[in-house]
């Protein structure tokens, strides 16, 4: 069980919330003494008793964090890469993120694709009578943070030009330079050249900054050039090549989560099917990552990518919890026969996860830095198909692929998407467990204090998301309240005390960028200009 001092604590927050929604409602005034006993003019003496032994056995699984790039959690959050755009990866971005820096013009060009993913590229094209150092600015997710460190940059760059190229973290508004590095480049025609480089780095006070890459203009004149998938890497965690946010990813690691569950969330499944979360799309070198429009409407760039997870699994001690793209986006859903080719995707991504280096995927796996196999212990099939009109056809597509994994990994334990009956094959296989979301108001949440009570005891299950929100404000944007915080907590005693069956749980989301809120209210948030971490 959970830590006596823990559980009191918690305790008396129930005493707490109690007090003071009868104080809202005018039954009196209340009295607590040090036995943990609240009264008040209309109602009996509570005792709350807390006792060191006994009870229901603990899953030792049951506080992780579930993430989904949401809010720009990802990109422009936990993720290391602090420049936005950076690959013009969707439909919708344009020039975001970018502006010219002197007398030059700048455009998003398709004629000069860095690869076949990457197929856009950023051209800077220099009038004839120039004679400065001119170039372009990266603004970031709202900012770039400047701190005291060893920046990471690189990019690719197109064009017939010998020289100096000059990289700086300059203020927005101050102009100060921060840093200020040059480099030597030997660039022509034929072909993209990738440039990287590290420079170090003084500390801006805020984080409304940007990069800026700089260029002898004079020798360039009446022509221009191309620069593709600018990148800049403040120190990451665990010293990662394309790992997360070291600030952001200390925060998280303080949770102790036990568990990871990933990549969603909604923003698995899709908009349509050609833009659900496609895991070989997620791999290797980000120059062969085209990203997608995701289905929280702004593009993904997956450079926080399948290993990218399962790396962060592996430095934070957590046990994967991977979903698998089922049949079912909001577009359209896919079952019976046609989900077939769905099913070899499957088998081919778990064969990337756990076959042998010398196996067609688990050789790919190797060439892209990880010889062993991944640690993979359970694995949900969808993502809330109670909730999207997936309730008629998911009986079917869970079986289909629980056989298929099931037949070929029968150690894994296979987590279903929804807790609904309705839902659910007449016969479910023994074994699986059973994910169930909710979100609700304050009062909602603490009436589902014994939810979990009377679950049958042979039917274990996972809180794959729950959180308190103010479900009366449009959008679903709101801030936090001491209330909403309460009536987690005392939501919280709940499962713990029947975590016996709750297997796991996740308030959601875990993380959101202030300056692009779509949901809230997040376990922790970035800052507008993404140099501050709150919780």
């Amino acid at each position: 069980m959970m830590g006596s001092c823990r559980l009191i604590g918690v305790a008396l927050l129930l005493c707490t919330w109690t007090v003071a929604k009868q104080s809202q409602e005018g039954t009196g005034s209340a009295q607590k003494d040090d036995n943990y006993t609240a009264t008040n003019d209309n109602s009996a003496p509570l005792t709350l008793t807390v006792l060191k032994e006994g009870g229901n056995q603990s899953s030792p699984l049951l506080y992780g964090i579930m993430f989904e790039e949401m809010d720009h959690s990802g990109d422009g959050g936990i993720h290391g890469q602090l420049l936005q755009n950076n690959g013009f990866q969707g439909t919708t971005l344009g020039l975001t993120g970018y502006k010219a820096i002197g007398d030059v013009d700048i455009l998003e060009d398709t004629a000069y694709p860095v690869s076949d993913a990457i197929a856009s590229s950023l051209a800077v094209q220099v009038p004839i009578a120039v004679q400065s150092y001119v170039g372009f600015a990266n603004t970031g997710y709202k900012g770039v943070p400047v701190i005291n460190a060893t920046y990471q940059s690189e990019f690719w760059m197109l064009g017939d030009y010998q020289g100096t190229v000059t990289l700086q973290l300059v203020g927005s508004a101050s102009g100060i330079t921060y840093a200020s590095h040059n480099l030597t480049v030997d660039s022509n025609l034929s072909h993209f050249t990738r440039y990287n480089t590290s420079f170090n780095s003084t500390a801006a006070p805020d984080g409304n900054n940007e990069w800026r890459l700089l260029f002898d203009g004079a020798k360039v004149a009446g022509s221009e050039l191309n620069f593709a998938l600018v990148q800049l890497f403040a120190p990451t965690y665990h010293s990662r090549t394309n790992g997360l946010r070291g600030d952001i990813a200390g925060v998280v690691e303080e949770l102790h989560p036990t568990f990871l569950r990933f990549p969603g969330g909604n923003n698995i499944e899709g908009l349509q099917i050609e833009s659900r979360w496609t895991w070989n799309e997620t791999i290797g070198p980000l120059i062969n990552r085209p990203g997608r429009d995701s289905d929280w409407w702004y593009p993904n760039t997956d450079a926080l990518g399948l290993d990218e997870y399962l790396w962060w699994c592996e430095d934070m001690d957590m046990v994967p919890v991977l979903a698998v793209w089922d049949g079912k986006s909001y577009g359209e859903i896919v079952s019976g026969p046609e989900l077939q080719p769905y099913l070899e995707d499957i088998s081919n991504e778990l064969e990337y996860l756990l076959g042998p280096a010398n196996s067609t995927y688990g050789k790919l796996r190797a060439q892209n830095g990880r010889e062993d196999p991944w640690r993979i212990d359970y694995i949900e099939i969808g993502n809330e198909d109670d909730y999207t009109g997936g309730c008629e056809t998911y009986p079917d597509r869970f079986m289909q692929i629980y056989n298929t994994i099931h037949s070929q990994y029968p150690s894994i334990t296979i987590i279903a998407s929804t807790i609904d009956e309705l839902c659910l094959p007449v016969s479910p296989p023994s074994g699986i467990l059973y994910d169930y979301h909710y979100y609700r108001s304050p009062d909602d949440l603490v009436a589902m204090f014994d939810l979990w009570d009377n679950q049958p005891r042979s039917q274990p299950v996972i809180v794959g998301e729950y959180g308190c929100r103010n479900t009366s404000e449009e959008e679903g944007v709101f801030w936090s309240f001491v209330q909403a915080s309460c009536s987690e907590a005392v939501h919280m005693i709940g499962l713990e005390r029947n975590s016996d069956i709750v297997k796991m749980a996740a308030y959601a989301p875990l993380l959101q960028h202030f300056g692009y809120t779509q949901w809230s209210v997040g376990t922790f948030i970035v800052a507008p200009c993404g140099d501050r971490i709150v919780g």
